[in-house]
């Protein structure tokens, strides 16, 4: 007999008991096709105040609000530029987050402080499951970090956020997440559209539905998931190295006594590497596998992880953006 499907063994019991602990101001980790949110009540402040106690995480860090796709988007955001109604006739439900003014109903605790709030509308049936059941109870928007510790590498499985927190937190368990990357943020609160962080959904793409290419970010822009140096690191050090620099640097650090995890892309582990992956060749397959990889390095024991650099082409850039902030090291903030 095979093993049941996550996304069709959630029932009704298992939601409700989600919604229930969300309405009392609890938190739940759930699915969603990028990676595992760490959710609370998105208009509960002492609910959110509690996302930020568990993952150590700095106040001044603004979260992003989930709804479902027949969520009334002007519920949280006060202005809403006809681009914003493209993008999200374009890629909602899906891996895109919208930085919007925000209404008076969205706490400052989401938002850092900050007049704006980022939205998405999740695609993972069990993330619009959780969405539509909490609407019907509570407020029905989730706010949602990744389900991790402050500055570490992202979830993509539920096993995982339990590595992370243990069994106190409630992970309703939705399968591996399909994309594994972060979602793309575009900032349309201040005219012209400009890519904050970029993911599966690209460059190319957003410019397609836009009609121009969106703006890089600049000094000006909202504070928003990833947009800081260092991000998404695993434990242990990581170091990128082009391919033709790949295997003398493991040879130099095992030589020195190091224990050494290598993430390949183009050419085999070394030898010298005490274990290692290969990684898959195309980037959104390689996206997907990216941070089960490193935890999965990690937990090897490695004191240095040596990543191949990835290509750069245009459908690269969500991964090369997440291994530079890895190897800046663990400081920054996690989002979905």
């Amino acid at each position: 007999m095979s093993a049941p499907n996550p996304r069709e063994a959630v029932q009704e019991p298992g939601l409700a008991e989600a919604v229930a602990r969300l309405c009392r101001g609890e938190l739940v980790a759930l699915p969603t096709e990028t990676v595992y949110g760490l959710g609370a009540d998105a208009a509960n402040p002492e609910a959110v105040a509690r996302i930020f106690a568990l993952k150590g995480r700095p106040a001044d860090h603004p979260l992003i609000v989930h709804l479902a796709p027949e969520a009334l988007l002007e519920a949280w955001a006060r202005e809403i530029p006809e681009a914003a109604r493209r993008l999200a006739a374009a890629f909602w439900p899906g891996p895109l987050t919208m930085i919007l003014p925000k209404t008076a109903r969205v706490p400052a605790a989401v938002t850092g402080g900050q007049d704006t709030v980022g939205i998405r509308v999740p695609s993972h049936p069990v993330a619009q499951a959780l969405l539509r059941a909490f609407a019907r109870a509570g407020s029905g928007a989730i706010a949602a970090p990744s389900a991790n510790r402050f500055g570490h590498v992202s979830p993509t499985t539920a096993q995982h956020v339990r590595d992370e927190f243990g069994p106190d937190l409630l992970v309703v368990d939705g399968g591996a997440c399909d994309e594994g990357l972060e979602s793309t943020i575009v900032d349309l609160s201040r005219g012209r559209p400009v890519l904050l962080r970029p993911g599966t959904i690209t460059r190319e793409q957003l410019a397609a539905v836009l009609g121009t290419p969106p703006a890089d970010r600049d000094a000006g822009a909202p504070r928003a998931s990833g947009t800081l140096t260092s991000h998404y690191a695993p434990r242990a050090p990581l170091e990128l190295a082009e391919a033709a620099a790949l295997d003398a640097r493991v040879r130099e650090a095992a030589a020195a006594g190091t224990r050494v995890a290598v993430l390949a892309h183009s050419r085999p582990v070394p030898r010298e590497a005490a274990f290692g992956r290969q990684a898959p060749g195309d980037a959104r397959a390689y996206g997907h596998d990216l941070y089960a990889s490193l935890r999965a390095l990690d937990a090897n024991g490695a004191g240095l992880i040596v990543v191949e650099s990835p290509p750069a082409g245009p459908g690269w850039e969500a991964v090369r953006d997440r291994l530079a902030r890895a190897a800046a090291g663990a400081d920054d903030e996690d989002e979905t």
